[in-house]
């Protein structure tokens, strides 16, 4: 899977192309993934499943009647874009709700919200169910911190039918968190997998050996152990699952017992041979078992063993039948025998001429031109930022603000071209950035970015007092998705700093260019000392020491940003003065 390529920067983009070719009968290709190519007639709730790409039949694979209505598909192993969210729930949604479904990773959470609340905003209804069945990642007691990973799939299932059968937006968020509270999942893994491109594995184990309870982008599980037999692994599991069994649980479960790319189904069925009788011989009823590749990692040699306990509401739904590219079960009548079903179509919508006040559309140019001027300076500064990135982190940050940047001039021209305000202007700069950007830093500034345009509106050019408002929602909307405050060794470690001294410097009486000009200067300084600082949250945290004495990169990008957009955002006066 790791040997066919063309660019491994476009592998996840041109497999997803191509899956969608192969089973055009099912399913359609849109902006940030793929939807159903037919549904009901009478609208129902759109159950959208999301993740990075390398997890096949995860997530695309699933979409088709009795399962979910549309995937949104991220890169390898990376959270999709708020931006591509937004996209496919425009496509997907027939007007009764639309559900995102996705395993609880930092990214996945903060986007799909993002994406939820754009949805809200246009009053399209909207909830989302996050899977947390990964028993290695946390202790029962904080199930909620748990990852998503095989257990995904029972809970799109039962989903899937419920919104099939007709089920509101309410419930089939209650039977998905429901059967997400019913399921438990522990894996491991005998090898690690390895990136399109890459000149080995993104993890290793030791020869013989095996990690119990790795997560499916090699994240750390429990502990590390001598390769067992598949019979000694086989009660390994069981008994780690059922070791946690629900209070008041049934004896009925659905069982998926998955390979994650590398092991081979004999192999799995040796394994089932073990793990079948254990479970039956503590009294279970396996209700349609499956045995198979369903969630997976790229190429990882690895199997997992997840368990629901079902009820008289779940085990309906999870025996419901279902046609999607990678999995049926039952009976799902084809389109050219079901009348009251329909192409789906593509309601994203593009193209349209803005409307927006004179004053707005004059000081938009000079927002155009102030990230014009961030450009430049992002890419001239790419080598240095990425040199401070490679320090505890993995060098991308250079690279990740010229994507992001460079995305938002462009949205920001086009938005411009069709006569939009500066709100419009700096929201869509926002929503391109972090749909090009990846990775957090790339979700923030987009949201940072979205909320100071939101703030400043479509009628008129700001007041200094309507700026201030708009730097201050910038600073709240990344505190608030970010979680980070000063100390913690980030951007936020310059942001705060350059919001509190813009809004000092105003009251104080100085005039608009004057107070940026005093609270850049402010926000390098403060830049420059996270060097002492030891990093609290993020990528950077494990490699703490070796970050001290090393400036935080992205509150360096930050500073380096605020200071040139300053010339042209804080233009106020001027632009009074020219009105006059």
């Amino acid at each position: 899977m790791t040997k066919l390529f063309n660019d491994p920067a476009r592998f996840a983009e041109e497999a997803l192309a191509g899956f969608c070719d192969a089973n055009a009968d099912l399913v359609r290709q849109v902006p940030g993934g793929a939807i159903r190519r037919h549904r009901p007639a009478t609208p129902k709730v759109a159950v959208l499943a999301g993740g990075g790409s390398g997890h096949y039949p995860a997530f695309a694979g699933f979409i088709g009647p009795g399962l979910v209505d549309g995937a949104v598909v991220g890169n390898i192993f990376t959270s999709p874009s708020a931006q591509q969210a937004y996209a496919v729930a425009k496509a997907a949604d027939q007007g009764a709700g639309v559900v995102f479904a996705y395993g609880n990773y930092a990214g996945d959470v903060m986007n799909f919200g993002l994406a939820t609340e754009r949805l809200t905003a246009e009053a399209i209804a909207v909830d989302n169910v996050v899977v947390t069945d990964d028993m290695a990642s946390a202790a029962p007691g904080e199930s909620a911190k748990r990852r998503g990973i095989a257990g995904d799939f029972t809970v799109f299932k039962v989903m899937g039918a419920a919104a099939e059968a007709g089920a509101s937006l309410a419930e089939v968020v209650r039977l998905g968190r429901k059967a997400n509270s019913n399921t438990r999942t522990i894996g491991s893994a005998f090898h690690g997998c390895t990136f399109p491109g890459a000149d080995a594995a993104l993890f290793t184990l030791g020869e013989k050996q095996m990690g119990l309870g790795l997560g499916i982008h090699g994240e750390p599980g429990l502990l590390d152990m001598a390769l067992p037999t598949a019979d000694e692994l086989g009660r390994e599991l069981v008994a780690r699952v059922l070791a946690e069994t629900p209070s008041g649980s049934g004896q009925r479960i659905a069982v998926v017992l998955n390979g994650l790319g590398s092991t081979k189904y004999e192999e799995l069925f040796v394994l089932w041979g073990t793990v079948a009788p254990l479970l039956r011989g503590a009294g279970y009823e396996l209700v349609m078992p499956e045995v198979g590749e369903l969630v997976t990692s790229l190429d990882m040699a690895a199997v997992s063993l997840t368990v629901t306990w079902l009820d008289d509401e779940l085990e309906p739904l999870w025996c419901a039948p279902a046609e999607s590219p990678a999995y049926k079960r039952g009976n799902v009548a084809s389109p050219a025998g079901r009348d009251d079903w329909i192409e789906a179509g593509d309601t994203v919508p593009g193209g349209a001429r803005y409307s927006a006040g004179d004053d707005s559309k004059a000081y938009a140019r000079h927002c155009v031109a102030a990230l014009k001027a961030a450009a430049q300076a992002v890419h001239d500064a790419e080598a240095m930022l990425g040199d401070l990135d490679a320090i505890a982190g993995d060098g991308d940050h250079g690279r990740g603000m010229v994507r992001g940047i460079d995305a938002a001039v462009a949205a920001a021209v086009g938005a411009l071209e069709l006569g939009a305000g500066a709100g419009t202007v700096l929201a869509g700069a926002g929503d391109a950035w972090a749909d090009k950007a990846g990775g957090t830093s790339g979700v923030l500034w987009g949201a940072g970015l979205r909320s100071l345009g939101e703030t400043l509106g479509d009628s008129t050019a700001p007041t200094p007092d309507v700026l201030l408002d708009a730097v201050n929602a910038f600073a709240a909307r990344i505190q608030g998705l970010g979680k980070a405050e000063p100390g913690d060794k980030t951007m936020v470690d310059a942001l705060v700093p350059f919001t509190a001294a813009f809004g000092r410097h105003l009251g104080g009486g100085a005039d608009v260019a004057a107070a940026w000009t005093a609270a850049a200067v402010e926000a390098t300084a403060a830049a420059a000392s996270t060097a002492g600082l030891r990093p609290r949250l993020g990528r950077a945290r494990p490699l703490a020491e070796k970050s001290v004495g090393t400036p935080d990169p992205g509150a360096t990008s930050l500073a380096m940003v605020f200071t040139v957009l300053g010339p042209h955002l804080a233009n106020i006066d001027q632009l009074a003065a020219a009105k006059q």
